[in-house]
């Protein structure tokens, strides 16, 4: 299912509150039948710079469309939405699968394989179109794999910008152990008060 915004996302921040960009263990994307070795990384990005074409782009090799990425995180996260940028002239990405905590899938594993689910693209070369998750089944995410299996007739597949918004679970556990700290007394702050004479004020 696509989602389109009804208003702009430049004006009211949205996509940069839920971006999981920070999150993406970056130098460890790799991509399986991409023309340039490592250009995978190019297209992971902050969202204001998703049309930005200056650090390159993701590109299958000649006559060979199908491709797949390796995305693992720094932390688990739950993962709502994904967002492509493909190219134009028919190189865009028309249908995406994904796979959840699985590492080394190969081609021949993504063909045999059940995805978690997947998604028929539009071309979508402004990024404005959004893919929601079954989000109850995209919580947990150590490492996410996605196959991208055909474009809409190009020689070539080409991808610009790969966006991902969550929440990673790593940081609100933190925030939460925090918390009980916080609310938790001292047991040494206590055993101080009474070696002090802190405690003698219940006899009388």
């Amino acid at each position: 299912m696509a989602c389109v915004h009804d208003h702009n996302c430049e004006d009211n921040d949205c996509a940069s509150d839920w971006s999981l960009y920070k999150h993406i263990d970056i130098p460890k994307v790799s991509a399986l039948n991409e023309a340039v070795t490592g250009s995978v990384k190019s297209v992971f990005k902050a969202w204001e710079q998703r049309l930005s074409s200056s650090e390159g782009s993701l590109e299958s090799n000649e006559g060979d469309p199908e491709l797949i990425v390796f995305i693992p995180f720094t932390s688990d996260v739950k993962i709502k939405s994904i967002s492509i940028v493909g190219g134009a002239d028919g190189t865009s990405p028309s249908k995406m699968r994904a796979f959840i905590n699985r590492e080394g899938i190969d081609f021949s594993d993504a063909q045999s394989m059940q995805a978690v689910q997947e998604w028929d693209l539009a071309e979508n070369l402004q990024g404005v179109l959004e893919y929601q998750t079954r989000y109850s089944k995209f919580q947990g995410v150590g490492n996410l794999t996605l196959h991208f299996p055909d474009n809409f007739g190009g020689d070539t597949t080409r991808i610009q910008y790969i966006g991902l918004k969550g929440e990673a679970t790593q940081m609100k556990r933190d925030a939460v152990v925090n918390v009980v700290y916080e609310l938790r007394p001292n047991p040494s702050d206590h055993k101080a008060k009474s070696e002090t004479g802190g405690g003698m004020s219940h006899v009388e």
